[in-house]
């Protein structure tokens, strides 16, 4: 048999994409072929900010696309219009591509699909054509085990059938992982339609052999031993460089990075999906204003259907800071110049803040963003959390208050180094992870 021949299919949303990239990558540097489906909205939006793809494809990666079943000027910030057309429309374009990559490639045929969240119903077509099958979780381990849990949450009656918890209590889902609380469960912050997707999409998980995480056995020791189709592959790290983003990284931020002190700034980011009520925008900009020292600020673009308004209070000057719309966040983390991340705990970011031996103040909006706080702040102790007004605002005296703390806190910056040098011990060669991902890559040569 020649080269294993990967399919792989992301949803297409920012954190589902880079993991997916960077598992790809991975895949490259053993031999291994890869097709990488995109969109076609979000391929020409890749094309157009980075330019990377074409690298990537003398790197034994080849692009192919399908449509999203959505017009181009529709709006893909409404995430439940995006998953229904996609499952409405592009199942019955994938076998066709299958049949045609194929053809087209006769000697060395497609060996295995490999799809995120909400792309398992391709696990059931790559089952119809005989080809072995995985799915790649993009979010933390201990997230994908409380998805595991759901029959058994509703039948202990600490969730309803709509996802629901029934009363304000604390839950330990498995006697390696941390306590938690019941509305911190994973489908948290999204609109109760989800819920029913994320069930059936459960079921549609069972057409993959491996279950692969992007995680280890020393950052979530509970949460990877929960299945026997949990296979722990993380950090995936393969570059500092993002072949996949959708928008243009502003490289300015280095240049400055380089002429701040070391251990001086404060680097603030929410990700590719969070947005910030206008209120807390107001808050967060003044309590920058209140620190008195450097801070680098990602302030998400608008347009491209991106739901963001910003305006900053006339009493903001930002004297001290610099902002972007889009920066190279690891290459930002693992800059001397970086001090602490005020982040929203999105897995990616939480990995990346981890590799880098960074401090965080934690700000999570939705999904498995609570969990990660919890690890973040309760389990790994690498950070703190902000709290919340009566209003459900964090003011800008809180955000003075916990910048403060946590840069005087020098356990939490020994704890965070140690952590890093841990997780990073995974990845090399030999480490647990290197060795999860060679017991794939010979699985699917089999």
């Amino acid at each position: 048999m020649g080269v294993p021949h990967f399919l792989v299919i992301p949803y297409p949303v920012q954190s589902h994409v880079n993991p997916l990239m960077q598992f790809s990558e991975a895949l490259t540097k053993h031999g291994c072929k890869i097709t990488f489906v995109n969109t076609e909205f979000n391929h020409k939006r890749a094309k157009n900010s980075v330019g990377g793809l074409d690298n990537l494809k003398e790197e034994g990666m080849r692009f192919v696309t399908l449509p999203d079943g959505l017009d181009p000027e529709d709006d893909r910030s409404d995430h439940h219009k995006v998953f229904v057309s996609i499952k409405t429309n592009m199942p019955a374009f994938l076998p066709k591509l299958v049949q045609d990559i194929n053809a087209l490639d006769a000697d060395n045929n497609i060996t295995c699909v490999v799809a995120t969240m909400h792309m398992c119903w391709a696990l059931q077509v790559a089952q119809k054509f005989g080809i072995k099958a995985a799915f790649l979780w993009t979010a933390s381990a201990a997230s994908l085990a409380a998805l595991y849990f759901i029959p058994r949450l509703i039948e202990d009656g600490i969730i309803d059938s709509e996802g629901v918890q029934t009363k304000k209590q604390e839950i330990q889902l498995s006697p390696n992982m941390p306590v938690m609380d019941a509305e911190d469960l994973p489908w948290g912050g999204f609109d109760n339609k989800f819920f029913p997707h994320i069930v059936k999409e459960m079921k549609n998980l069972e057409f993959g052999e491996w279950w692969l995480c992007n995680s280890t056995s020393d950052l979530e020791p509970g949460a990877v031993s929960i299945s026997p189709k949990f296979l722990p592959i993380g950090p995936l790290m393969e570059s500092d460089t993002n072949k996949s983003s959708f928008w243009e990284e502003d490289t300015t931020c280095l240049t400055w990075l380089d002429q701040q002190p070391p251990e001086s700034v404060v680097y603030v980011s929410f990700g590719s999906i969070a947005i910030l009520e206008p209120n807390q925008f107001k808050e967060l900009a003044l309590g920058l204003d209140l620190l008195k020292r450097p801070f680098l600020w990602v302030v998400r673009p608008s347009g491209d259907n991106d739901k963001v308004n910003n305006a900053y209070p006339d009493e903001f000057h930002g004297s001290k800071g610099k902002i972007v719309n889009w920066a190279p966040q690891k290459k930002i983390l693992n800059h001397p110049a970086i001090a602490c991340f005020i982040s929203h705990c999105g897995w990616n970011s939480t990995l990346e803040g981890v590799c880098s031996g960074t401090p965080f103040l934690c700000l999570p909006f939705f999904s498995d963003q609570f969990l990660n706080r919890l690890y973040i702040c309760d389990v790994w102790k690498v950070g703190l959390k902000f709290d919340k007004d009566e209003n459900g605002l964090v003011l800008k005296e809180e955000i003075r208050k916990k910048v403060e703390q946590v840069l005087e806190n020098g356990d939490i910056k020994a704890r965070s180094l140690k952590l890093q040098e841990l997780f990073v011990d995974k990845s090399v060669k030999d480490g647990e992870s290197s060795k999860n991902l060679e017991k794939f890559i010979n699985w699917a040569k089999s």
